[in-house]
């Protein structure tokens, strides 16, 4: 899957367009987690989403302290 085509899923699934490389990679992320790509589709949509900006959010673990 190309990002072109992920974003034409997500505009189909949310009933919107975006740009939003971080939205993207969340809608893949979930597409992932829902056996609705592969992991290999998944791994590539995540370098060309992270190539074109996309972060990965940073989630707090229970040993990690606070700031």
């Amino acid at each position: 899957m190309f990002v072109h085509e992920l974003k034409k899923k997500f505009s189909i699934h949310k009933k919107y367009q975006t740009e939003d490389v971080n939205e993207l990679l969340d809608f893949a992320k979930k597409a992932y987690v829902s056996n609705e790509i592969t992991s290999s589709e998944y791994k590539k949509l995540v370098r060309e989403l992270e190539s074109r900006g996309a972060k990965l959010p940073h989630h707090k673990t229970e040993n990690q302290p606070q700031s």
